[in-house]
């Protein structure tokens, strides 16, 4: 009885899984593996964005002091801070990211059906999708970004540096209300143009790596969890490096108005301003612990997510270009033959 039931209820599922639009699917796959890559990297996400905008207090202790200093002061709920924000910012952002790469792929291969076949096909659809998920999910970042930045102590505690109270934010829905009416509209919006200068080459290097590792990766090996993570770690490693500072510029930009900071107007006046006031090493601030945070956040999220496309039964890229080409064969012969 209770095998005729779980078949029953196996049935059920996969008929709605067949019932499913392909960007549905791959907008959950997306979404559940962004999910699950930034909770387990939150603890070291937390410290590299304190690292990046709180120098004094923390980065002169180091790693370990950061930690510790957390821990006493905050527990473990402090290395948390802020992941809820970041949460519900990456998985519509994980969503659409990953969604909008599959369906940038599939239009420019039905517009150059016999250009775009290559791996520089990973890195101009990683690009855009890039984009288009910074834009449409800017705002969460900013406020993710917001939480982090305070620290809070106990009554007995003495840490220097603590936010004012009439400056602390409460929660997800207080940041949001009070940036928009600190600055408005374009307070949400504060930093995302070292966002989009940074998630273009970030996300395109990040998709064509990743795809042109796995392309060399023997056949028997190719479903290997561990081979996904290896060539996910080396993904991200690669490509955060390249677009690290813009990174620093955009979490001062965001913590700006409660940090007493001075006045940064444009991304590259941030960075010059950062620069000569900070030093150049600050440009790298937190580059190290960003490794360790990286590699498996990169790793987690490719391999959870090629694990989701599994069981939503989402077709591979391969058998999606076949498809696409013999659609294009039998509404456009001509197109093809010339």
């Amino acid at each position: 009885m209770v095998k005729r039931e779980e078949k029953e209820g196996g049935m059920v599922l996969d008929g709605i899984i067949d019932g499913m639009p392909l960007y549905a699917k791959e907008l959950i796959a997306g979404g559940v593996a962004g999910g699950v890559a930034k909770t387990a990297v939150a603890p070291l996400e937390r410290v590299k964005i304190l690292f990046q905008t709180r120098k004094e207090e923390f980065k002169a202790v180091g790693l370990l002091g950061s930690f510790m200093k957390i821990a006493k002061t905050e527990g473990l709920l402090g290395f948390y801070r802020g992941n809820g924000a970041s949460v519900a910012r990456i998985v519509p952002y994980a969503a659409l990211h990953y969604m909008t790469y599959e369906q940038y792929r599939r239009w420019i291969i039905q517009a150059f059906p016999n250009v775009w076949k290559g791996p520089v096909l990973d890195l101009v659809a990683g690009s855009f999708a890039g984009g288009t998920a910074v834009i449409l999910t800017y705002p969460l970042d900013l406020v993710r970004t917001k939480l982090a930045y305070q620290v809070f102590g106990s009554a007995k505690s003495n840490v220097k540096g603590l936010i004012n109270s009439e400056r602390v934010y409460k929660g997800i829905f207080d940041c949001f209300s009070k940036t928009y009416k600190e600055a408005g509209f374009r307070g949400l919006y504060r930093g995302v143009a070292p966002s989009l200068y940074g998630i273009f080459p970030y996300a395109g290097l990040k998709f064509y790596l990743y795809e042109e590792m796995k392309r060399h990766v023997p056949e028997e090996q190719k479903k290997d969890v561990t081979m996904k993570l290896v060539c996910g770690s080396v993904a991200g490693l690669f490509g955060q490096t390249f677009t690290y500072p813009l990174d620093v510029v955009r979490r001062q930009m965001q913590v700006q108005q409660i940090s007493n900071a001075s006045n940064m107007k444009g991304t590259l006046e941030t960075l010059a301003t950062i620069a000569k006031e900070q030093g150049w090493k600050q440009l790298f601030s937190g580059l190290s612990l960003n490794y360790l945070r990286v590699v498996p956040s990169v790793a987690i999220g490719f391999t959870v997510y090629d694990t989701m496309k599994s069981h939503l039964q989402i077709p591979s890229r391969e058998e999606a270009v076949i498809g696409l080409v013999t659609d294009g064969k039998n509404s456009q012969p001509s197109s093809l033959h010339s």
